[in-house]
């Protein structure tokens, strides 16, 4: 199931308004050059940041995820007509012999039973040539994350940003339960301009290194490499794998 912020078009359309420093990209452009890449294919793409951003760099793009929303800000970007949409996931791919598969952010942590992750993995690896690197992060569960995330108040999460032709927007989140390897938590949104209410609320698992190492083995990728994220240090593994 998509979560709200994702799904909900009210929602997609001022997701970007809350992340505006994306720094946590550059080392995922930076990859595309040290491998060489020319056809990337971005899972869980959202509102098409990274894709478009790529594309303007003259890469092949194709963007995928499940919610239509999220895609429809992304097709009104710059250099969004460079790049192949689609509405679906990795399972949904079709053979592109891709040099290159990323999921940022969150995406890998979005798949909470065994079969899903799979699933996705195998989607993955019929996307790519042989060779083809997967990246992918994820954080790491040493870190004890939620413990921050545990502070989460409206005081210390408060956010407010403008919508255009809809006022303000402002937000915050709380931390709802840590059942591990699960954790949920919940964004609010208030709009200006009539004063609704909407909330998301998302759920990630925390996987172990050797839970992931496995699990690629099992679906065919070689794991090359497993480095820090540069924009967390120390909080998350940045997964580099090769298919077989």
């Amino acid at each position: 199931m998509v979560d709200a912020k994702f799904g909900v078009g009210r929602l997609a359309a001022v997701y970007d308004g809350f992340e505006p420093d994306r720094v946590d990209l550059e080392h995922y452009v930076a990859m595309v050059g040290e491998f060489a890449a020319r056809r990337v294919v971005d899972v869980g793409c959202g509102t098409g940041v990274l894709a478009c951003l790529l594309a303007g760099d003259g890469v092949d793009v194709v963007g995928v995820d499940p919610a239509e929303a999220s895609l429809e800000v992304a097709r009104g970007k710059e250099f969004a007509d460079r790049v192949r949409w689609i509405h679906g996931d990795a399972t949904t791919l079709p053979p592109l012999e891709a040099d290159l598969a990323v999921m940022t952010g969150n995406v890998a942590q979005v798949f909470l039973t065994d079969e899903d992750w799979d699933a996705t993995l195998r989607g993955v690896h019929a996307a790519l040539a042989t060779d083809g690197r997967f990246v992918f992060e994820t954080r790491d569960p040493a870190a004890r994350v939620w413990e921050e995330w545990g502070k989460w108040t409206r005081e210390n999460t408060h956010q407010v940003a403008p919508v255009p032709d809809d006022g303000t927007v402002e937000t915050w989140g709380e931390l709802l339960s840590v059942e591990l390897p699960f954790v949920s938590f919940r964004g609010t949104y208030v709009f200006s301009s009539d004063g609704a209410v909407l909330t998301s609320d998302s759920t990630l698992r925390f996987r172990e290194r050797d839970e992931l190492e496995q699990s690629l083995t099992a679906a065919g990728f070689a794991v090359d490499d497993v480095r820090d994220a540069p924009d967390r240090p120390g909080k998350e593994f940045v997964f580099v794998a090769r298919r077989l």
